[in-house]
């Protein structure tokens, strides 16, 4: 929680806020993320207005993940910029007077509780946003063997002989085929002799 008690509802007031917080859990997607308990640096401005106080700002956090084409573990530095509006509890009265109109905006509206604002829904919303969907460990990275599972980027040369699927049925009749050669396929003069 942030206080905003020091602004004193005087539109224009501005504080600057840096501080350390330590990263809640879930604060990522399935692939790559902030691991919870890691410490998040924030740098905010809080600036008084009219209907309450315009919270802008920085986050940066280290995040943890893996490469989805090679699974491996990867390691990167998030910086993200956000802004949001927390109004004063009695806004919502006024904005009824006004009549907008428009529910889903007011359902959408942040309001500060005792001059005090929560700002981990908006960090979350800003940092999941910001993640990559695909991570990757580099830009070029080869990923992994279909065959095999081998990693590529390990081992550039690798390769499987494979045959195209539509083939198949006719190699196995081929292999069929020389199986049946070698074992009617005449002997050897040598074998003749032993026998006698």
């Amino acid at each position: 929680m942030f206080d905003t008690r020091e602004l004193g509802r005087r539109p224009g007031a501005l504080k600057r806020v840096s501080r350390s917080v330590v990263a809640p859990k879930g604060l990522g997607i399935e692939v790559i993320g902030v691991r919870e308990g890691t410490t998040i640096e924030l740098d905010l401005r809080l600036e008084s207005v009219m209907e309450g106080v315009l919270v802008t700002g920085t986050a940066r956090a280290p995040l943890t993940g893996e490469c989805v084409r090679c699974l491996e573990s990867l390691e990167r530095e998030l910086e993200v910029d956000f802004q949001e509006m927390y109004s004063y509890p009695d806004a919502d009265d006024r904005s009824r007077e006004a009549d907008t109109g428009d529910d889903a905006e007011e359902e959408d509206m942040l309001f500060l509780e005792a001059d005090l604002f929560d700002l981990e829904p908006v960090l979350r919303d800003a940092v999941v946003l910001a993640l990559p969907l695909q991570p990757v460990c580099r830009d070029d990275c080869p990923g992994l063997c279909a065959d095999c599972g081998a990693r590529l980027a390990d081992d550039p040369g690798h390769h499987h002989e494979s045959a195209d699927i539509r083939w198949a049925a006719l190699q196995g009749l081929a292999e069929t085929m020389r199986d049946g050669e070698k074992e009617n396929a005449p002997r050897e003069r040598g074998d003749d002799s032993q026998e006698k």
